[in-house]
């Protein structure tokens, strides 16, 4: 989720229970084994959409034996064998937050089915192709603990496009391309990343509060467990103390 506090995230994934974190890690098996069928083939150094997925990975403490065999599999995917295919959803959810859904199908019907049903029952709708994408910008983004200078000169050397320094730390943010780059520099002078993924982020924030952070954050949960939704994007900007509760 973008929008908010992307430490506030990291603090949700790594308070998840062994259901949901068993859900993540199969959401990444899926998007590497997409990213190696997709024609890159299973290097990550010719393959940018593998390295990335790989990234996402790591920084989710997915096993590296699982990425391994994730990419083996699909090297020796048999023909005949499921297809998955990148698709995006766009919605709307209470306040007037915008609502970015990327997802990995073989079933376009089916995941589009389920994505209305969890908007229509839990009050935000579906909207059309371009009806919020046009409200985010895809980039890399790093968050480390540290904020050293070194840190940061590391960074704008290897293609970091702003850095943002706050009380819990870095947040650093590259172009899509450069996201690799950066994590690699940095990860081998040494430095701990607690994140590093591709992500959506919002041109404006919409702010949202009391009842309605509630509500959004059902929604996004609700479409966030979904087996074929990968990522859930919105452009709230909630209080942290709201979302915590």
């Amino acid at each position: 989720m973008a929008g908010h506090s992307k430490w506030s995230q990291i603090k949700r994934k790594k308070g998840a229970n062994d259901k949901k974190r068993s859900a993540m890690y199969s959401k990444h098996i899926r998007a590497i084994g997409a990213a190696v069928r997709s024609g890159g083939g299973g290097d990550p150094a010719g393959n940018l959409s593998l390295k990335n997925a790989i990234a996402a990975a790591k920084t989710d403490t997915v096993p590296i034996d699982n990425i391994e065999n994730a990419v083996k599999r699909a090297l020796g995917a048999e023909a005949g064998a499921a297809e998955f295919k990148e698709v995006t959803y766009e919605g709307y959810g209470p306040g007037g937050t915008a609502i970015f859904i990327e997802a990995l199908t073989d079933n376009v019907n089916r995941t589009v089915a389920d994505i209305r049903a969890v908007f229509n029952k839990r009050g935000g709708s579906l909207g059309t192709s371009g009806s919020v994408a046009w409200q985010f910008e895809k980039k890399g983004v790093l968050l480390l603990r540290d904020t050293a200078e070194a840190v940061q000169e590391i960074a704008i050397e290897n293609g970091a496009e702003d850095i943002q320094e706050s009380e819990e730390g870095l947040e650093i943010s590259t172009g899509p391309a450069d996201l690799y780059a950066v994590q690699e520099a940095l990860s081998g002078a040494g430095y701990e990343i607690e994140n590093a993924a591709l992500t959506m982020i919002p041109n404006v924030l919409v702010t949202v509060e009391g009842d309605d952070v509630r509500k959004l954050l059902v929604i996004i949960d609700a479409l966030e467990e979904l087996d074929d939704v990968q990522n859930v994007y919105s452009n709230a900007d909630m209080p942290e103390d709201e979302e915590e509760e």
